[in-house]
């Protein structure tokens, strides 16, 4: 496709050098409230517009695909996963799909391994002492956690994010271990002292810390269902800096309020912002508001990555992060 300026729509307020590269070099309608669109407010969006810039906040499903204008010929996700999205629709309308991998691994890894301390250390009952003022000085036995160096880390998907936690766990001392759709070559499990589990099941049940690093598609579902939750041992914890629905947050609540989990690091939520309020009570849970990768450094990559899709296409080529349903 070649035009001299593309009708580009933003769906959320994204940081100012991208938007201003974006109005350099597009005919871009900008939002000027950083509140998620409805789904009405979407659908008129996309009669018109043929680049729609969407994020994680929006559901870009079938029923709206089939409303939008003939002239949208590209979704360029701001963000890495698209379960937001129906590619499989989208693909069938002659929609390209596109996302922004890669720049948000080593800030999603970073918060994975921040979940994980702030978990097994007791961080965020610490801070709490000191902010109501309960310290009443240094004791022996007050708000003991445990040493992570040793323990043995299951990592639930070794894409980028996954294998970055692994770098990370293997320079803290712990024990790496995976499980994936497919085993990785044996010169980067060396790298990175991974050791390869065929069987979740039998993963999970001997783990000290399982980390969940898949994406949401319909077989990751709850994939850590109730019956794999009741597998991990009661001193483990869990953590989870890639998509809520990979886990039974119900099921996962029930285990923590009944000990038979030691402790939970959320950064995403099965519901969305909707968070089960029963989360909120337990002093060995750490609810953070999905920031993976909110870091200034990714989320300029991640605009800037979006708009060397849209320019790619704009050229007549595919473009670079372009997403198709075999893939997912």
């Amino acid at each position: 496709m070649s035009k001299d300026r593309l009708s580009v729509f933003v769906t959320r307020r994204l940081p100012e050098p991208v938007e201003k590269r974006l109005s350099e070099l597009f005919d871009v309608q900008l939002r000027t409230d950083d509140v998620a669109m409805s789904r009405e407010e979407l659908a008129v969006a996309m009669k018109t517009a043929e680049v729609l810039v969407p994020t994680i906040t929006d559901t870009i499903d079938a029923g709206l695909i089939g409303q939008a204008g003939s002239q949208l010929k590209l979704i360029a996700n701001y963000g890495a996963g698209v379960d937001n999205i129906d590619v499989a629709t989208a693909r069938e309308r002659g929609v390209l799909v596109s996302n922004t991998p890669g720049v948000l691994t080593e800030d999603t890894a970073d918060m994975a391994m921040g979940l994980i301390l702030a978990i097994t250390r007791r961080i965020p009952e610490g801070l709490a002492a000191m902010q109501t003022e309960q310290w009443q000085g240094w004791s022996p036995t007050a708000l003991l956690g445990g040493r992570i160096g040793g323990r043995r880390i299951g990592i639930l998907g070794m894409g980028r994010i996954g294998r970055a936690v692994a770098q990370r766990a293997s320079a803290f001392g712990m024990q790496v271990h995976y499980h994936n759709r497919r085993r990785l070559r044996r010169e980067t499990e060396d790298e990175l002292q991974a050791t390869y589990w065929e069987s979740l099941d039998q993963m999970v049940a001997r783990m000290d810390v399982i980390s969940i690093n898949c994406p949401h598609t319909p077989s990751t579902f709850h994939l850590m269902n109730a019956r794999r939750l009741k597998l991990m041992k009661p001193s483990a914890v869990i953590v989870n800096t890639s998509r809520g629905e990979v886990i039974d947050e119900n099921a996962l609540t029930r285990m923590l309020r009944d000990g038979a989990i030691a402790g939970a690091g959320l950064d995403v939520y099965e519901k969305g912002t909707t968070v089960n309020p029963r989360l909120r009570e337990m002093p060995n849970v750490v609810l953070l508001p999905h920031m993976g990768s909110a870091t200034v450094e990714s989320r300029i990559e991640m605009g800037e990555k979006v708009i060397i899709n849209i320019k790619t296409f704009q050229d007549g080529h595919r473009p670079p992060d372009q997403v198709v349903p075999s893939m997912l």
